[in-house]
């Protein structure tokens, strides 16, 4: 192969890659681009040969002209540039993010000739990083904890549980219809407390036979049952320091509910086939729909195993018995789906409020959620419109009179809360809280946030 024809195929080479490459002489002026380049910057081969590379106003392009030296840039100190974020021009003016890197070019006597530059655009990975901070501020949003959103007095208490269950390694369970948050509590409980930084491993009672149940939870020796050809570590082993979520507890089998007493009372456990008992320390976090004490009295839950479980209880509303989270919830939705879709849909009409407000919501936040999920797909409009949700929502819905208007000032209605609660109590923040449902903390943390006072008789300050 001749020198002409590997310059042609190198030539191929360039051009089939898919990142920028341009190369410049010593004063910086661009002597070559391959296709990538030019589609990347959207500048033609044309318009940029004989130009100053500057014309794609990098923003950490150094001019550092020496008068005693041809040196224009940094790249010529330092002799290379890499994995360097900056921001380029287009020919149409449009930022573009890309990651740079450069190395100078030497003929055979060590002279330098130039530099290339090969740039990559990424433009897309920006956006993302931007979504995943966009995600990030709306788990840390005013009426959110730790991703469970909430105002109302019955959520208020729910959150001084979660803190509560997590300063304390006893066993949880957490009640509630399928829909209202069940998971999201167990994983709360789990970051805020000590354990935050070990194991937390779910196990689905409901989604497993009761043979590959116990080899889940316990693991299993080789050899203990037919296609066991090798030792298995279990869930609790993996969960080992952590918390381990036993989600719908209702439906764990007779035999198996034996075995997790024994875990319970006395920090082992047994693979399956084995009979080495191995120490553990996990906290149980369990959940479940059913009402266990029903079927404790059916003789299908052991009642020794409901009250070693059932020491800090948890019970999860429904959605149509706080119907002022609504519009949260609502809104966390919207802006949530948003920023995943990128569908130019500017927000919820008052109208579609008033149908989320008064709908008796029988599968929760996880029914809301879905519903906002098929609004975006059927939504072509600048707002979401009541037609836009499900059918079993908005066929021949007709919003009842005393609907709650879709826009609430929130803050105000915590502190009219706040304001009536000591008013009925004189002033006093202990009772204030068991009014309201949460901590004397609580309560002490909102009048100051308001700036309410109490004196032998409550005094508001007007000018809040």
């Amino acid at each position: 192969m001749d020198s002409q024809e590997l310059d042609r195929y190198w030539e191929t080479v360039v051009n089939t890659i898919q990142d920028g490459i341009m190369i410049v002489n010593n004063d910086g002026t661009i002597v070559s681009v391959n296709k990538a380049f030019k589609s990347i910057t959207g500048y033609s081969h044309r318009e940029v040969i004989g130009q100053p590379c500057t014309v794609l106003e990098c923003d950490i392009c150094e001019q550092a002209l020496e008068r005693s030296s041809e040196q224009w840039c940094s790249l010529f100190r330092y002799g290379s540039m890499s994995k360097r974020e900056c921001i380029i021009h287009r020919k149409d003016g449009t930022p573009l993010h890309i990651l740079k890197n450069a190395a100078l070019l030497h003929d055979t006597d060590g002279n330098t000739m130039g530099a290339v530059e090969i740039i990559t655009d990424i433009t897309e990975l920006i956006k993302k990083d931007h979504q995943i901070e966009a995600f990030r501020r709306e788990l840390r949003s005013e009426y959110g904890f730790h991703g469970i959103i909430g105002v109302s007095s019955q959520m208020r208490q729910v959150f001084d549980l979660i803190e509560n269950a997590a300063r304390s390694d006893a066993p949880v369970i957490i009640f509630g219809d399928s829909g209202t948050g069940k998971e999201l509590v167990s994983k709360a409980i789990h970051e805020i407390s000590e354990r935050h930084n070990k194991p937390f491993i779910k196990v689905s009672c409901a989604s497993l036979t009761e043979s590959l149940l116990e080899s889940e939870l316990f693991g299993h020796v080789r050899g203990a049952f037919t296609g066991a050809f090798k030792n298995r570590i279990g869930r609790f082993e993996k969960a080992s320091s952590g918390d381990m979520f036993l989600d719908e507890i209702g439906d764990l089998p007779l035999s198996t509910q034996v075995k997790l007493l024994r875990v319970l009372e006395e920090k082992m456990i047994e693979r399956v086939g084995d009979n080495t008992p191995i120490p553990i320390d996990v906290r149980i976090i369990s959940a479940t729909h059913k009402n266990l004490p029903q079927l404790v009295e059916e003789g299908k839950f052991r009642k020794d195993l409901y009250f070693r479980i059932n020491v800090i209880p948890i019970n999860l509303p429904q959605l149509k018995n706080r119907i002022e989270d609504i519009p949260l919830l609502a809104e966390s939705f919207f802006r949530k789906i948003r920023l995943k879709s990128g569908k130019k849909i500017n927000g919820i009409s008052n109208e579609a409020m008033e149908i989320l407000m008064t709908h008796s919501w029988p599968g929760n936040v996880r029914e809301l959620r879905g519903a906002f999920e098929y609004a975006f797909v059927t939504c072509r409009e600048g707002m979401i419109q009541p037609f836009h949700f499900p059918a079993n929502i908005f066929k021949g819905h007709k919003p009842a009179e005393s609907a709650r208007p879709a826009h609430f000032n929130f803050k105000e209605i915590e502190k009219q809360e706040l304001i009536e609660a000591l008013k009925k109590t004189g002033g006093n923040q202990s009772r204030a809280a068991e009014i309201l449902g949460v901590s004397r903390v609580t309560v002490w943390n909102r009048m100051k946030r308001f700036g309410i006072q109490t004196q032998k008789k409550i005094q508001i300050n007007k000018s809040i």
